[in-house]
């Protein structure tokens, strides 16, 4: 990574509340949590579980798809809210910030390059990576670093993609790329090296997406799960969906926008959804596709503490990521 693409961890950011410099149980995040520079050569021991936290501080993308800037500090408001999450974990799980990645000159390429290179590094090193946008740009880097570390391992990446999202993000890209256009991306990188796609997405807005885009997705084959079949509470469905997909894939790539969210939880987003999900209905499905042991990674984008109230949506961000740190250690026997 070029030195211009990558901060390392500002750690002076993790502190809150102390409740004992002492007893385990009373800890949370901030002293617990501990720094690594990507750019060395030694990695951190990941322990039992290992993750990592890499922020992708862009609003590039936002830009260029004529939404609303402002996600580019997204990772830091998120850190903040994080800082005080309670330690509900064993000490057996190790917590790690990798810094982040920045886009300072309108070079989108090479900071999605510099994430996925991160990721790439962090998988290798046996870390679970949650990454903080961002524009949803976010998601082609997080993909790509995934996709390598996997073809390093089993030669071709298998790798099906989950997205919370009111929008298919699979618009053509004529000159360059932007946050609606990752999972075209993806299709096109899957294409070159004769991988197969397979994108389901979860919360699509019709009045969101245009006709062609529908018939994109049916045409490259995407399975997605209108936001009113959630608010119709056809759970059974949306699950034996979701079920089906993650059966067809050996690893899952799992992002989510903050525009699935209805903007009464949600107002600091790139484009507002006011009958988006609940939340409630985000973190059960969350957690049932965190189940099937089929994750590899994580990412949440265009939380844009810009247009937000009270701190809501970057707070949501954090319940939504304590989830699904707390799935991951249920899944290995390490909740407390």
């Amino acid at each position: 990574m070029e030195k211009h693409q990558y901060a390392a961890p500002d750690m002076s950011g993790w502190q809150g509340r102390i409740d004992s410099t002492e007893n385990y149980a009373a800890f949370r995040w901030h002293q617990w949590m501990k720094g690594w520079d990507l750019r060395q050569a030694a990695a951190p021991q990941p322990g039992k579980l290992g993750i990592a936290l890499v922020g992708f501080c862009c609003d590039e993308g936002i830009k260029r798809n004529k939404g609303r800037e402002g996600a580019s500090l997204g990772p830091l408001s998120i850190r903040k809210e994080l800082a005080n999450v309670p330690c509900a974990f064993s000490q057996d799980v190790t917590l790690v910030d990798a810094g982040n990645i920045l886009c300072q000159d309108g070079d989108l390429v090479a900071s999605q390059n510099a994430l996925a290179e991160a990721v790439s590094r962090i998988r290798r090193a046996g870390f679970f990576p949650i990454v903080l946008g961002g524009g949803h740009e976010t998601a082609l880097g997080h993909y790509r670093g995934q996709a390598a570390a996997l073809r390093e391992t089993y030669g071709k990446a298998e790798l099906g993609i989950i997205n919370f999202d009111a929008h298919f993000d699979l618009r053509p890209l004529p000159e360059s790329g932007s946050s609606g256009t990752m999972f075209r991306q993806i299709a096109q990188d899957a294409a070159a090296l004769d991988e197969a796609f397979k994108y389901f997405c979860l919360g699509i807005q019709r009045s969101s997406n245009t006709l062609e885009l529908f018939n994109e997705a049916k045409r490259r084959g995407v399975q997605y799960v209108l936001a009113g079949e959630v608010a119709a509470r056809k759970d059974d469905d949306v699950i034996d969906r979701l079920d089906a997909f993650m059966q067809d894939t050996e690893h899952i790539h799992l992002t989510l926008c903050a525009d699935v969210v209805s903007s009464a939880f949600a107002p600091g987003v790139s484009s507002a959804q006011p009958m988006g999900l609940q939340p409630e209905d985000i973190l059960k499905f969350l957690k049932h596709i965190l189940r099937s042991n089929k994750v590899v990674g994580f990412d949440i984008a265009e939380v844009s503490p810009r247009f937000d109230r009270d701190n809501a949506t970057s707070r949501l961000a954090m319940v939504l990521i304590f989830g699904v740190v707390d799935a991951l250690c249920r899944l290995k026997g390490l909740a407390r």
